[in-house]
């Protein structure tokens, strides 16, 4: 594609982020506060004894260093640094502007530091394949959306060789700090790195960015990620004009995936902002148990509902996580993912199934069953963005309408409807002011974790919702953040997970 930019791409780089004054100057203050020990105190001793290292660091704030805080330690030296940087999640808008913080960070304090991004993503951090990041080098680059910079591949840092190869990268290129740029998987894999260098005696530092587009990656000390306000508003704009579409023609429904992985974020967030007739989450399908035949069930009253009112339109939202929210679905494919670590060819699959879920896999249209044998993801999750579930629905709802209208119980007009899937149009948009501020400042963040020597934190920016000279800067480790859960792989099969900083549901 090139560096060449559009005079849309040219008018967003001349945007200016902005900085909360407490990071405008070139001192900063940082004040220590309490130990950070995990949410739930049932999973401390686990996650302590994983991470001896870097468990209950200590949480820092960035302050002015006009302050009045007298336990505050005023950053004064500013040695040249090379850090390095990587994207190791899914691209998201404002990703690119994390690292130019970054870099005018750490010019800012001493011209002489470098900033290294690795091409490729983890791969091209085990490979060693970098590129130096200069002002010209980044000058295309500013405001615009996507990774393309550097360009991302796999997302995770996890086995035995990929954490030695990341510690041979950083040892070879003598890196005083390591970026990771990514959600919920990349900083689980990046608080694995920094205590796997710690106990190693590796002196480069880990430091994790919150970037996603799902918006899951939400505890005590992150409100929201890099990207989801971009996301949910170039998805709610895409659905108000299928909404107008629809009441212009009156005659289709239109079912709408959208991107978000697991939780339902993205698809709840834009539902308040386009106002479609019905939005499905999956944490209320899954806590109300809900089967496939149940939901079909509620859409199709609905229709039925609108269609006496001589209303034969509408749009419906759907979250790309629900086919793992509805039981007998997650269960499915459970068992097929437990067919393909026992390296069962895919051709072979459904021959192996047991009699409830070969019935379910019989029963459901080909190109689902073809779709649910792909090999699962990184972390183990169905691969979600290749699952047609809003196909699926839409089938089976126009099953149902046309046996009611058979059997009498229906009295409109015939269904339609048209299927849409909302994701990779938005995870590369322009980035919002709101994202083009908060991945700026978080990169700005970055370089004083580093210059206040920790290891295995993430950059955090609280009181999001005011204006950015209100921002609160910080850092917290990362192990703080994680939990434990339990995970089955089949009905007999069940045991303790490792630490791991999960995914936030929607709050029902």
């Amino acid at each position: 594609m090139g560096n060449e930019m559009s005079p849309l791409q040219k008018h967003r780089a001349e945007y200016r982020p902005e900085l909360p004054p407490w990071l405008q100057g070139t001192a900063v203050k940082v004040e220590y506060g309490d130990a950070a020990i995990a949410a739930d105190g049932a999973d401390a001793h686990v996650i302590r004894r994983a991470f001896p290292h870097t468990y209950g660091q200590r949480l820092a704030h960035f302050l002015p260093k006009t302050a009045n805080a007298p336990d505050a330690t005023v950053i004064t030296e500013h040695p040249a640094v090379r850090v390095g940087v990587v994207f190791s999640g899914r691209q998201s808008p404002g990703g690119h502007n994390v690292v130019w913080g970054l870099y005018n960070a750490i010019n800012s304090h001493n011209p002489s530091s470098e900033l290294i991004g690795f091409l490729g993503g983890t791969d091209g951090l085990f490979a060693q394949k970098t590129l130096e990041i200069t002002e010209e080098v980044f000058s295309s680059y500013k405001n615009q959306g996507g990774y393309y910079m550097l360009g991302r591949t796999r997302d995770q840092i996890r086995t035995t060789e990929q954490v030695k190869a990341a510690m041979t990268t950083c040892q070879a290129l003598k890196l005083d700090a390591l970026v990771i740029i990514g959600g919920v998987t990349s900083n689980t894999d990046a608080a694995q790195l920094a205590e796997t260098f710690a106990e190693s005696k590796c002196s480069t530092k880990v430091v994790g960015v919150p970037v996603t587009l799902n918006g899951d990656l939400k505890n005590q000390f992150v409100e929201t990620t890099v990207g989801f306000d971009t996301i949910c508003k170039v998805n709610s704009q895409l659905i108000s004009n299928v909404c107008t579409d629809a009441l212009s023609a009156e005659k289709y429904y239109y079912f709408i995936r959208l991107m978000g992985r697991k939780a339902s974020h993205v698809a709840l967030e834009c539902a308040l902002q386009s106002h479609p007739n019905m939005v499905l989450l999956g944490e209320e399908v899954a806590a109300s148990k809900l089967t496939i035949s149940d939901i079909t069930k509620q859409i199709c009253d609905a229709v039925q509902a609108r269609a006496e009112k001589d209303k034969y339109h509408g749009v419906i939202l759907i979250p790309e996580g629900l086919v793992e929210s509805i039981p007998e679905l997650y269960a499915l494919l459970q068992e097929i993912h437990g067919l393909h670590d026992k390296g069962v060819f895919i051709e072979n699959i459904s021959s192996h199934l047991s009699p409830w879920a070969s019935a379910l896999f019989d029963f459901l249209p080909p190109f689902i069953r073809k779709q649910l044998l792909l090999h699962p993801e990184s972390d183990d999750s169905a691969q979600l963005s290749q699952i047609e579930t809003e196909k699926l629905l839409a089938q089976l709802v126009e099953t149902e309408i046309n046996k009611r209208l058979e059997e009498g119980t229906y009295k409109g007009k015939k269904f339609n409807a048209i299927c849409h899937f909302f994701g990779y149009q938005a995870r590369g948009a322009l980035p919002s002011n709101f994202d083009c501020d908060y991945a700026y400042v978080l990169g700005h963040v970055c370089y004083h974790i580093l210059a206040a020597g920790l290891n295995g934190y993430m950059a955090t920016v609280t009181n999001l919702k005011s204006p950015v000279d209100q921002w609160k800067c910080g850092a917290a480790p990362i192990t703080s953040m994680m939990t434990v859960r339990g995970w089955s792989r089949g009905p007999t099969a069940s045991q303790i997970g490792k630490p791991a900083v999960h995914i936030a549901s929607v709050d029902l």
